[in-house]
This record gives structure tokens, C-alpha cells and sequence, in this order.
């Protein structure tokens, strides 16, 4: 079965710890180990989040006056190249004789996508407001609410395709396990004459999971987070998990923007184009969640 692992940020870097190298090499050799249960029977492909890191390196960045802070685009590539690395050098453990490999993935936009006006992605860490706002007027960055505290937002617009799927094609052919359109993908527009070139944004990751699932003809697309369902009613004591679900019976419903709701329209948007099903949950049940016995299944309702 070939099957589409995509990492919340959750997985990496869970809400409240030190941005880190050693805290996220502890959390990822936690989701490498899972990963590695669902590898032994099955074609995988990985991808991740990398918003707290894509901050981080923006801060980083913006701290060193004496040259221009670095665009975006090229911190995307800096940070699909450090969690790769930690992600294929902990898969190699867990999966000795195994070939795993990280590629750094360009994945186009619109540069007409409204998103480009309308700021939304939270990136880096959490700040209280009066900080968020201190630092907003400091770096001309825009910021917003995420839950009780306060992120650094920035466009996020949609995935149209994946610049380099025909080298995955050609790797997940070969046997390997491919690590690839991290936090999203590095985001290019195509220019007039037909070249590629960066743009200041952060994709979606779930959403270009769902592409990448989408393009290599996936069975199976595994949202983890740490979350073990999706639930009705979250937040209040009536809250109620949803186990087997169609995409129609979904849309009854309404999840939080920025956390849930990216991974439900994913997982549909998967299981309408391929006729596939895909599973939100837990990362350390992504084996009970492949099998159907955990976490939340999307189903086709044809």
C-alpha cells in the first residue's frame, strides 16, 4: 500500500517547548518510530510541518543587522532541509537497510492568490500580546491570535503543483523512503518566461499533503497530530469523536481554522479525488489508524 504520512507541527515541536535542536530530535525520534511501524508493510512517503521553525529562523534572521534579512522562501528550504535531516537520520535507525532520502521540494502558487492580502499562517513562537505587538511595529510583521496567545501570521496560499514529483515518482519507485515538501514546500511562482522564483509565504502543509497524496496516486493519507479524533463540539463537555465519516457528512460541521479545519478539507479533498481514505489521530497510533481501528477515517460516500 503506498501511504502519505504528514506531521503536524504538533509532532515535532509540541506547544510550550524550547525551540530546540535537541527537544524536536526527541520528539522526532518518537514520530520515526511510528513511522517506522507503518514503512515495514507499506511504500511511505513523509511530509511535515515547519511553522515554529520557519520562525525561528526568521527571528534569527532579522536579528543580524549588518545584511538583509533572508525572504521566506529560502528559510522554507532551510527548514525542510534541518527537519529532513533529523527526520531520514532517525529513520535510518529505526529502519536499518532501508534507503531513505530528503528532498528538498518546490511546490507552485498564484501569485494572484488573495491569499498574498490576507496574512493567516501563524509561524514561530508564541507571544503574549503586548510583545506580539512590540515586535510587529519593530519588524513591520503582521500578527494574530493563536487560541490565547499571539503568532506571527503570513500568506499562505494554495498549492497548485509540485515542482519536483516526477524525482519522488522516481525515488518511491526505487524502494525509498522519500521525506519531501516539508512545511508545505519552498513556495515559486512561475515567471513569464517560464522559470521559477521564490515568493515570501508558507504553504499549508496539509493541504499539500493532500496534493502530494493526491499526485502520486496514494492509498492511504495519514494526517497525525496530537489529537487522537476529530471531534464535534471541541472544547466543551458534549464533545464527541468521529470515527467513520464520508466528506458530505463533514460539512455539517465547523472546526477551528488554523489547527482542524486545514486537516478535515485535506482529507477530503484527498478521498474526493482519488476515491482513497484518510486518517487523522494520534502519531503514536498511526498503525491503528492505517488499519481503520483508531482515530478519525474519511471515506468516499460513493
Amino acid at each position: 500500500m503506498q501511504v502519505v504520512i504528514a506531521l503536524g507541527g504538533n509532532a515535532l515541536l509540541q506547544r510550550g517547548q524550547p525551540l530546540e535542536a535537541e527537544v524536536q530530535l526527541r520528539n522526532i525520534t518518537v514520530a520515526a518510530q511510528a513511522i517506522a511501524e507503518v514503512a515495514k508493510e507499506n511504500r511511505v512517503v513523509v511530509t511535515h510541518g515547519n511553522g515554529p521553525q520557519v520562525g525561528l529562523l526568521a527571528l534569527q534572521a532579522a536579528a543580524y543587522k549588518n545584511v538583509q534579512p533572508y525572504p521566506l522562501d529560502v528559510l522554507n528550504a532551510e527548514s525542510e532541509g534541518m527537519i529532513g535531516y533529523l527526520l531520514a537520520q532517525q529513520l535510518y535507525n529505526h529502519l536499518p537497510g532501508r534507503e531513505v532520502v530528503t528532498l528538498l521540494t518546490q511546490v507552485e502558487v498564484d501569485i494572484d492568490d488573495p491569499a498574498f492580502a490576507n496574512p493567516t499562517k501563524p509561524i514561530g513562537p508564541v507571544y503574549t500580546q503586548a510583545e506580539a505587538q512590540k515586535l510587529a511595529a519593530e519588524g513591520h510583521w503582521q500578527v494574530a491570535p493563536d487560541g490565547d496567545v499571539y503568532r506571527r501570521v503570513v500568506p499562505s496560499p494554495a498549492p497548485r503543483r509540485i515542482i519536483e514529483l516526477p524525482t519522488i515518482e522516481l525515488l518511491v519507485k526505487a524502494g525509498a523512503i522519500v521525506v519531501c515538501v516539508g512545511g508545505g514546500g519552498i513556495p515559486v511562482v512561475v515567471t513569464p518566461l517560464g522559470g521559477l522564483r521564490g515568493v515570501e509565504a508558507v504553504i499549508d502543509k496539509d493541504f499539500a499533503a493532500a496534493l502530494l497524496a493526491t499526485e502520486l496516486g496514494a492509498d492511504a493519507l495519514l494526517l497525525l497530530t496530537d489529537v487522537d479524533a476529530v471531534y464535534t463540539n471541541w472544547g466543551s463537555p458534549g464533545r464527541k469523536p468521529l470515527l467513520e465519516v464520508t466528506p458530505q457528512q463533514l460539512k455539517n460541521y465547523t472546526f477551528a481554522p488554523g489547527s482542524m479545519a486545514p486537516k478535515v478539507e485535506a482529507a477530503c479533498k484527498f478521498v474526493d479525488a482519488t476515491g482513497g481514505f484518510a486518517g487523522i489521530g494520534k502519531l503514536e497510533d498511526a498503525l491503528q489508524i492505517l488499519a481503520g481501528d483508531a482515530g478519525t477515517i474519511v471515506i468516499s460516500g460513493n
